[in-house]
């Protein structure tokens, strides 16, 4: 994920830096073992990187446990992070859990407040509302639930529904707007909720209202998924220089 990240925050022009949650072993088939970093190390990194440079933009994958959870939390009030986007980062791309199942209450009670906008996709949507979402009526409901929450926006992801349209759903709370895209026919898809996620804050930092942010990072992801690269005996990873190969072939 943090790989991903920072893969996306160069491609488009904003400068990326890290805090490690988690140390996990993994390729295009699976995830071998995760190795979280103690919480008080993750506060230090994030308290290391805001104190000295800040940020324009932060956004959150991984977390974890209910512990990192807290220690992030706490770090991102102190420092009064502006424009937080927070993937709730459940589970790998190819299925293995990433986050403790004890963990979702406090993502929900302490880290989805401070949020500007969540970034969840159908299965993360589904755990953090309670709601089976097998309709757009049941996706709309489960958006609302989450957006009571505490965030200003939510990006509710539609990749996991079927249709020729991969249909991205933006709920502010009053009124929705549609962010639609073709539908990619490819298993290389490591990497893609990340690749989002990072691309939405990379566009909010340099100054982009949350619609043309929301837009210019599908763009994106649209690109890296058609482009992605056929690596490994799994899920391979999108190409996030997808824009540098194409100027590269001209």
């Amino acid at each position: 994920g943090i790989q991903a990240d920072l893969k996306t925050f160069t491609a488009l022009g904003a400068y990326g830096m890290a805090a490690l949650t988690a140390l996990t072993i993994q390729n295009t088939t699976g995830v071998q073992s995760v190795h979280p970093t103690p919480p008080g190390e993750v506060a230090k990194q994030i308290d290391a990187v805001l104190g000295d440079i800040g940020a324009d933009a932060v956004k959150t994958g991984m977390l974890a446990s209910t512990e990192t959870i807290a220690a992030v939390a706490d770090s991102l009030r102190r420092h009064a992070v502006k424009n937080l986007v927070v993937d709730p980062v459940l589970r790998a791309t190819t299925g293995q859990p990433l986050l403790e199942n004890d963990a979702v209450d406090a993502l929900k009670r302490t880290l989805l407040p401070l949020a500007f906008v969540a970034t969840p996709n159908i299965p993360e949507a589904e755990a953090l509302s309670g709601i089976a979402i097998e309709s757009e009526s049941t996706l709309r409901q489960a958006a609302q639930a989450i957006h009571a929450l505490g965030p200003r926006y939510v990006l509710l992801k539609g990749g996991h529904l079927a249709g020729p349209t991969a249909i991205d759903w933006l709920y502010n709370g009053t009124g929705w707007r549609a962010f639609e895209a073709p539908r990619i026919d490819t298993p290389h898809t490591h990497g893609t909720g990340c690749t989002l996620s990072a691309a939405l804050a990379a566009h909010l930092a340099q100054g982009q209202d949350i619609e043309t942010a929301v837009q210019n990072a599908k763009d994106y992801l649209t690109g890296a998924l058609e482009h992605a690269l056929p690596l490994g005996q799994g899920h391979g990873p999108i190409n996030h220089l997808w824009r540098q190969d194409l100027s590269a072939d001209q």
